[in-house]
């Protein structure tokens, strides 16, 4: 199974078309806010794909949850924007909400900076912006979920 991550769009739609077209055989796509509504439409014009998605500090008046889990082929994923979670000061309270919750990959956003990081048996991935970095390239993520094991990479656009 592949999954597609991307955050912090900020209205720049037109990436995130170029996302999902590239990832063509990906079946799951997680969105973690700033601007939530610019991935509704990709709902219907990918209908063959589920989306996921929260809301991030950005999106005001969003009714969209802050917080959600997922469990796909018996992996645990939770995802956030992270705001929430003071994550422009580090991952720690990431890291604990998903030690106390038996998580297997966290999944965040906001700081615009791309990361993986693993961690006593966790996946901690932030897919980076996709339109607007703080460091590097604009970028997503992209996790595989196999009989292996799992497998998160980032990709710049």
């Amino acid at each position: 199974m592949r999954i597609v991550v991307i955050s912090d769009s900020h209205r720049r739609t037109g990436v995130i078309d170029k996302i999902l077209s590239a990832q063509s055989t990906a079946s799951h796509v997680f969105f973690l806010g700033d601007n939530v509504g610019d991935i509704e439409d990709f709902e219907f014009l990918y209908p063959e794909k589920t989306f996921h998605s929260v809301c991030g500090n950005c999106d005001f008046y969003s009714t969209v949850p802050s917080v959600g889990l997922e469990v796909l082929e018996g992996v645990r994923i939770f995802y956030t924007h992270g705001h929430n979670y003071n994550v422009k000061y580090g991952t720690q309270r990431l890291l604990e909400t998903a030690k106390a919750n038996c998580y297997d990959i966290v999944l965040y956003g906001h700081t615009h900076i791309a990361k993986i990081l693993y961690e006593d048996g966790i996946y901690i991935v932030n897919p980076g912006s996709c339109s607007n970095p703080r460091e590097g390239k604009a970028s997503y993520a992209v996790i595989d979920i196999t009989k292996q094991g799992i497998m998160p990479i980032i990709i710049e656009v």
